[in-house]
């Protein structure tokens, strides 16, 4: 990214020399992107983010469909479901205790629709916050066999499960390059073969008059490495940083777990859930204090608490799943995570929950 930061922004959309060396950059970023997918490269429209990727998702979809429903479960990032009720009613889907949706639940509603179909269903690859793999493959099943329109959040998962984006046949996914060890602020919606939608911007014929506005090209580039380092040698990578990351994963859950009144949220199999994010509940004590605890301790973590991000709600995910949003402690690891860190959180928070707790008697 550092040489294209450097450079004269060039714009790729021109046809002298400087244009043709910055679409070259941008189309090879293209291909890298739709290799770690198992997509085509026409297929990948960059994006800001996997927030722009989803209200783009959305907007397509409804636009041309005033009043039909869109199926949404709570467990939904909050990008994709305000993203869809500031554009159409959304009808709920059942969740199970570990947040998973209910693909009969997805069944009834298209079949209570069937006169007049949804304009989307939003069915997300993994949940963001419990980690919970979501039947994707049948709820796009069930879709495309009704005829209805399915986006996938792909956000969480992408970069740290194996896609194959092409066998799945969504007709819609969003993903991010920051969540994959790629830069902030650029992502990409997949756009399913054949299928046409709306751009949510416009104003200019970038991204095949998909997305208008000028390129984010560092970016890209940046998004098009990081891609490209985790589909190398037949996706090794990829695969090695998903058992580390199982590893380290396992042993932080195992090191909350031992503690007194504190059990893992989501799928209790391990290959029920991304290997790199665990949530647990927290007895008799609320997150923010542990929070801050292991943050003078110098562990990262985070909470579903409505205190420990910008919004003032509750986690919706934490909530239908049954759970108290605000005695919840999410915790993850990443590629440049070493197994020091998680030696420094088994350290830390028995220590810190001890001390919470004793404050209380």
């Amino acid at each position: 990214m550092r040489a294209w930061l450097e450079l004269p922004a060039g714009d790729p959309g021109r046809v002298h020399h400087e244009g043709r060396v910055v679409r070259a950059a941008v189309e090879t970023a293209r291909e890298q992107v739709a290799a770690l997918l198992g997509v085509r490269p026409r297929q990948v429209v960059f994006t800001s983010g996997a927030t722009e990727a989803a209200n783009a998702a959305a907007w397509g979809a409804t636009r041309d469909r005033p009043g039909a429903v869109v199926l949404c479960a709570p467990v939904e990032h909050s990008a994709v479901r305000h993203g869809s009720e500031r554009l159409a009613p959304v009808e709920d889907l059942a969740v199970d205790a570990a947040g998973r949706i209910d693909p009969s639940s997805v069944s009834e509603a298209l079949a209570r629709h069937r006169a007049a179909p949804p304009a989307l269903v939003q069915c997300q690859y993994a949940n963001h916050e419990v980690g919970t793999l979501q039947p994707v493959d049948e709820v796009v099943a069930l879709c495309r066999a009704a005829g209805v329109a399915v986006h996938v959040d792909a956000a969480a998962a992408c970069g740290q499960v194996h896609l194959d984006l092409g066998a799945l046949g969504a007709d819609l996914v969003s993903v991010s390059a920051h969540k994959l060890g790629g830069p902030p602020g650029v992502g990409a919606l997949v756009v399913g073969r054949g299928v046409r939608v709306a751009p949510l911007l416009v104003g200019g014929a970038q991204e095949r008059a998909r997305r208008a506005g000028m390129e984010n090209v560092p970016g890209i580039v940046g998004f098009g490495a990081a891609a490209e380092a985790l589909a190398a040698d037949g996706g090794a990578r990829l695969a090695a940083e998903q058992r580390s990351a199982r590893a380290r994963t396992a042993a932080l859950v195992a090191a909350a777990t031992a503690a007194d009144g504190v059990s893992l949220l989501g799928d209790p199999d391990p290959g029920g859930r991304l290997p790199h994010v665990a949530c647990v509940s927290l007895e008799g004590v609320e997150a923010e204090p542990v929070l801050l605890g292991l943050d003078r301790a110098g562990v990262a973590a985070h909470s579903g608490s409505s205190c420990s991000s910008e919004v003032l709600e509750p986690s919706p995910v934490l909530a239908a799943m049954g759970a108290d949003p605000d005695r919840s402690l999410r915790l993850s690891v990443g590629w440049s995570t070493v197994d020091e860190d998680v030696e420094a959180f088994s350290r830390a928070f028995p220590r810190v929950l001890e001390g919470l707790r004793s404050l209380r008697g």
